[in-house]
Order: C-alpha cells, then structure tokens, then sequence
C-alpha cells in the first residue's frame, strides 16, 4: 500500500501548489507517511480515525489527503487499485470531519450567514482580534489565526469541489447556492490579501533589518 500511495503523493506536487504555503507540512508529511505505511487499508483508516479522536487530524494533513486524492482523480498513470486507495483515505477523512466538529467551520457557517458585506468583513476582522486577555470577550464568540481560517476555506472548497454530490460536510454540501460560493471565495480573497500578503511582507522586511544588526 505505501507503494502505491508513494505514487499518489509524488503527482500532488504538479497537481497543486497551494501547500507550499502550509508551515506544518513537514508534520503532516509525516502523519500521512505512517498512515501510507499501514499494512492494510483498514488498517490506514483506522489511524485517520484515532488522529480525529485525539484532536490530532490538523487542517494541514486534511489538506494534504485532499491534494493526494486531487492527484490519484486525475492522473492518467495511476492504476484503479492506488485511486480507490487514496479515495478511500479521503473518504474516511471527510467522515471524521463530522466528529471533529472544528470551530472554524462553525465560524465560517456564521461568516456565510451574514447578509451585509461589511458587517461580514466586521465579524471576520473581530475572530481575528479577540483582544488582550484581561478585556472583556464573548464567551461564545470563536477566535482563530488568518491562516487556519484559511485552510479551512480551502477544505471547505476542496470537499465541495472534489465531490460535488457525495461529501461529508454538511457545509459544504450547501455551498452550491450561488451566492454562499461568492461570499465564500470573497472570504478567500480577503484574508489572502489584507492578512497573508501583509504579513509575508512584513516578514521579508524584518530579514534585512536582522541581517544589517549583525553587520553592525
């Protein structure tokens, strides 16, 4: 089984660049290796299962899986035997989602919900900025990162278009309105343009100042 996996991952890097930006694959390759080595594909599920029991199937291995099925799909060189394997895992991963329950997703049902798109942008600026910790917080208001919120999106928008009619996320399944998909991919934008681009800049220019502090 790892053999046939091997070849499912070596096409997900010409199938989708999107992981290059994922700080925790190394982590992910990792998890998804010890899956691949399983020595049965009951055996493989089972582990994706424990991983979702014990709160360790991150978006980032999430992703991963969905990028390794996106390759399995829609490769010409894979045989059935390595697609249905990949499919499986993928399955079995979009179950568990169900059980996992993530607060981003409960986030983003409420962020879809919002009709008026500033008072949207508003909510999405406010989960991102939950404050110093002795001002006063909602206690059922739910608070994550630009970047996690980010993977999210994107395993909302791989489960929606890699299995249309036959996902697992409930979410998902409603996206095929219209109007739900533009709120959602407008999500997208922004947080790639006013969180992630800014922060990446910010970054690249704090590395010449370090560098010029070691010269002096």
């Amino acid at each position: 089984m790892a053999r046939l996996g091997a070849k499912c991952l070596n096409a997900v890097s010409a199938y989708d660049n999107t992981l290059e930006i994922v700080e925790t694959l190394d982590t992910a390759q990792k998890k998804f290796d010890d899956i691949l080595n399983s020595h049965s594909l009951d055996a493989a599920c089972e582990k994706i299962k424990t991983l979702s029991k014990t709160k360790e199937l991150e978006s980032s291995l999430i992703l991963l899986i969905n990028a390794a099925w996106a390759a399995a799909k829609d490769s010409t060189t894979l045989g059935n035997e390595a697609k249905d394997i990949m499919y499986q895992l993928y399955k079995t991963t979009q179950s568990s989602l169900r059980t996992m329950a993530p607060k981003e997703i409960k986030l983003l049902k409420h962020l879809l919900n919002i009709i008026d798109p500033e008072e949207r942008f508003s909510a999405l600026a406010t989960a991102f900025c939950p404050g110093n910790d002795s001002e006063a917080k909602d206690p059922t208001a739910v608070y994550t990162t630009p970047k996690e919120l980010h993977k999210w999106i994107k395993i909302m928008l791989d489960a929606y278009n890699l299995n249309k009619s036959d996902t697992e996320i409930r979410e998902a399944k409603k996206m095929n309105q219209p109007v739900v998909m533009q709120r959602l991919f407008i999500l997208k934008e922004i947080i790639e343009e006013e969180y992630l681009e800014r922060e990446a800049d910010k970054e690249k220019k704090i590395e010449p100042e370090e560098e010029m502090s070691y010269v002096d």
